[in-house]
C-alpha cells in the first residue's frame, strides 16, 4: 500500500504564497505522473497542475504563471509552490501519483486533501 499526505495549506492574504508539500511512503518502486487537483466549495473538481516522471509540466490557465509543480524523486515528494494567491484559489487542494509497487502493480492514488484559504 501506498499513502499519500500532503502538507503546508492554511490562510493566506491575497498576493501571498503557500508551498504545499506531498509526501508518499508505503511500498514504492516508482512514482510516475503526479498531478495537483483542487476542488472549491460549489465547484467541481479542477486539474490545477502535472508533472511527469521525465519532469515535464502542465497547467491550467488559471494558475499559469503563478503555481509551480515540482518533485524530488529522492525524497519521494511532490511540491505546489504557489504564489500571488487570489481569493478564488480557496479550495481543497489534492495531490494524486500514479504509484508502481512492483514492476506489476501500478496504480493511482490520492491524499487526503488540504485547505487552502486566501482572505484578507
Amino acid at each position: 500500500q501506498v499513502q499519500l499526505v500532503e502538507s503546508g495549506g492554511g490562510l493566506v492574504q491575497p498576493g501571498g504564497s503557500l508551498r504545499l508539500s506531498c509526501a508518499a511512503s508505503g511500498r514504492i518502486f516508482r512514482i510516475y505522473a503526479v498531478a495537483w487537483y483542487r476542488r472549491a466549495p460549489g465547484k467541481q473538481r479542477e486539474l490545477v497542475a502535472t508533472i511527469t516522471s521525465g519532469g515535464t509540466t502542465n497547467y491550467s490557465d488559471s494558475v499559469k504563471g503563478r503555481f509551480t509543480i515540482s518533485r524530488d524523486n529522492a525524497k519521494n515528494t511532490m511540491y505546489l509552490q504557489m504564489n500571488s494567491l487570489k481569493p478564488e484559489d480557496t479550495a481543497v487542494y489534492y495531490c494524486n501519483a500514479e504509484v508502481a509497487s512492483s514492476a506489476y502493480d501500478q496504480r493511482r492514488y490520492w491524499g487526503q486533501g488540504t485547505q487552502v484559504t486566501v482572505s484578507s
